[in-house]
């Protein structure tokens, strides 16, 4: 029988809700949420808690912060000029877009406050220091295959996911992100 492992395409129907019942996200209405183990699709907690899992297998699982988004961190908030964003973007609290670290990292940051000279961004995902509770079931398993691979190493088939340096020669930073 196939389980859930390294070797399979796990289609996942899901409902996360936090602390206070809350639904943070759903597949509720949409596809299942499809992903590889081991290629980082999905926080670590959860993946680990479905290995082993088999077609139409539920379960309740609940993802604490180190192995979810992690702890909150004070010091990911940097504060930007305003003149570095475009004069038509409307920010706003919360608003999520990609830039670059000083690393050259492709980094998300959240909107955290603003005036008319700068902007204070959040590094923090949303969810950092959340517990989070998820209600799983397995809705497809298959194995995988070389073309599932292509794009699947946590990059989407391109370094600005990972925000590895892309070279001639493409990149490969180790954790399954090769972009050529």
């Amino acid at each position: 029988m196939l389980t859930v492992s390294k070797e399979t395409v796990v289609s996942m129907d899901y409902t996360l809700r936090l602390d206070d019942g809350q639904i943070a996200d759903t597949s509720q209405g949409r596809e299942p949420l499809d992903f590889i183990p081991g290629m980082h699709h999905i926080i670590p907690g959860l993946e680990k808690e479905m290995i082993g899992m088999a077609l139409d297998d539920e379960k309740e699982v609940t993802v604490a912060p180190a192995e979810a988004y992690g702890e909150h961190n004070a010091d990911l908030y940097e504060t930007l000029p305003r003149s570095i964003f475009p004069t038509e973007m409307e920010l706003e609290k919360g608003l999520g877009f990609r830039m670059r670290s000083e690393s050259g990292q492709v980094v998300v940051a959240y909107v955290d406050r603003f005036d008319d000279d700068q902007v204070v961004v959040n590094l923090n995902h949303p969810l950092a220091g959340q517990t989070l509770h998820f209600s799983v079931k397995i809705a497809g398993l298959r194995e995988v295959t070389a073309e599932d691979m292509v794009g699947s190493g946590g990059c989407s088939g391109s370094c600005d996911g990972c925000g590895s340096d892309c070279g001639s020669e493409g990149c490969d930073d180790g954790d399954g992100c090769n972009c050529s």
